[in-house]
Parts: structure tokens; C-alpha cells; sequence
């Protein structure tokens, strides 16, 4: 009676042959649904994909053509496109008609000479440099590990220059100073050494030294020649 019971009850309620067979037929309908909307799915992107393939191809086939428009035919010659064994024109010497020239841009050329630093055309004005003061740090922790303080590292960094003795100080001490400024005084009054003096009597018993160019016996010599020549009558041979 058990095994009667329970092969009834395991047919009636757990394997129910009737129940399985809906629920595939159900399973079933239900995958030809899901199938049929995928096809579709996926006719609709390869149609998308074919057509955006060719209007790359055709905005393509237009670019190219702008761009060889010096390709189209004229009236006495006859385009590469155009060719008089052909029955019709090539269907590039049609697209060719009815684009247009791709124009060029314009580059803007820059002289090499041109001043980047200083105003043009005269450069007088110095360059000019940001003098901003430098942007407060982020106020962010302290990261771990043996790291200075960001106060006291931007305090080490924007540190005035202090200069040692031996950077501020002159190479030359004052003695020798003197002495350069002592040279180059004398350098510069050397040939003026005798005060003029116009209007006193310190002239008046003065002897008159002629120049060389009027103590000859024949008045000034061409320039060049004999201007330092050194009379010493002792040394003629003759007296003439």
C-alpha cells in the first residue's frame, strides 16, 4: 500500500508527466519568440552598419573628388576620367561636375625675425615677467614617514639671498682701487699735462717751436715720407 501510495503521489504532485509537458511546450514558444526577436535585432544593426559604411564611403568618393577637382575635364581637353574610348564618362567625372574645389587654408607665416620678447617694431621695452607671489599650500595632512614640514620647506624655498662677504665684497681692495683710478687718470691727462692760460702773461716769454712741417728748408714735405725723419748734420758726408 506504501508503494502504491507514494508512486501516486510522486506522479500526482512531483514528476506530473502532464504539467512537464506544458511547461516545455511553454519553454519552448517561448524560445521562438526570443530567437525571432534577436533575427530581427540583428538584420536591423547590420542594415545600420551597411549604411553607415556607405555613406562613409560615399562622404569618402565626395572628399576625394573636392580634392581632385583639377582632375575634371575642360572644353579643349578631356579629363583622366573622361575618356573619349569610353561609350559614357566615368561616374568620378559626374561627382567630379558637381562638387566643388576644396579650398586651402592659409598659414599664417611668421617671420623669422620676428620679436618675441620685445615689443615691435623699436624692442625697447623689456620683457616682462609674472611676479605673482606663489598660490598658499593645501592645507592636507601631514604624509607619514620622515617628511619636513611644507611651512618650512616653502620657507627654505622663497629665501632671500644671502650673499657671503666674499660674494658681496669687491675682488680688488681699496688700495688697488686707488691705484687703477690713479692710472687711468693719468692715461687721460697725460697730453694735457700744460694749463692753458689765455689771459696771463705765462706765454708772453714762451720760445716759438716751429712745427716739423715748416722747419725745412723747402716748406711741408709730402705726408708719409719724411715727416720723422731726423736732420744730424754731423753725419753728412758732404755739406750739401
Amino acid at each position: 500500500i506504501q508503494k502504491r501510495w507514494r508512486g501516486y503521489y510522486v506522479r500526482k504532485y512531483i514528476h506530473n508527466y502532464y504539467a512537464l509537458k506544458k511547461y516545455l511546450e511553454a519553454i519552448s514558444v517561448n524560445n521562438e519568440i526570443v530567437r525571432s526577436e534577436l533575427q530581427e535585432y540583428t538584420e536591423m544593426k547590420e542594415n545600420e552598419e551597411k549604411r553607415k559604411d556607405l555613406e562613409k564611403k560615399e562622404k569618402e568618393k565626395k572628399y576625394q573628388a573636392r580634392k581632385m577637382h583639377y582632375l575634371l575635364s575642360t572644353k579643349q581637353i578631356a579629363g583622366i576620367y573622361n575618356s573619349p574610348f569610353r561609350k559614357s564618362p566615368d561616374p568620378m567625372e559626374l561627382l567630379l561636375r558637381t562638387s566643388k574645389p576644396l579650398s586651402h587654408r592659409q598659414r599664417q607665416m611668421r617671420s623669422p625675425f620676428a620679436c618675441e620678447l620685445y615689443e615691435l617694431p623699436t624692442c625697447t621695452r623689456p620683457p616682462t615677467f609674472s611676479t605673482t607671489p606663489p598660490l598658499p599650500p593645501i592645507g592636507r595632512q601631514k604624509p607619514q614617514g620622515p617628511f619636513r614640514d611644507t611651512a618650512e620647506v616653502l620657507r627654505q624655498r622663497y629665501k632671500p639671498l644671502e650673499p657671503t662677504l666674499r660674494v658681496a665684497a669687491s675682488i680688488n681692495s681699496p688700495l688697488e682701487k686707488a691705484r687703477e683710478e690713479m692710472k687711468r687718470k693719468e692715461w687721460r691727462n697725460h697730453i694735457h699735462d700744460n694749463e692753458f692760460l689765455p689771459f696771463s702773461s705765462y706765454h708772453k716769454n714762451k720760445k716759438y717751436d716751429p712745427s716739423v712741417h715748416r722747419s725745412g728748408k723747402y716748406g711741408q714735405e709730402t705726408y708719409g715720407i719724411k715727416h720723422f725723419r731726423e736732420v744730424q748734420p754731423k753725419k753728412w758726408v758732404a755739406d750739401k
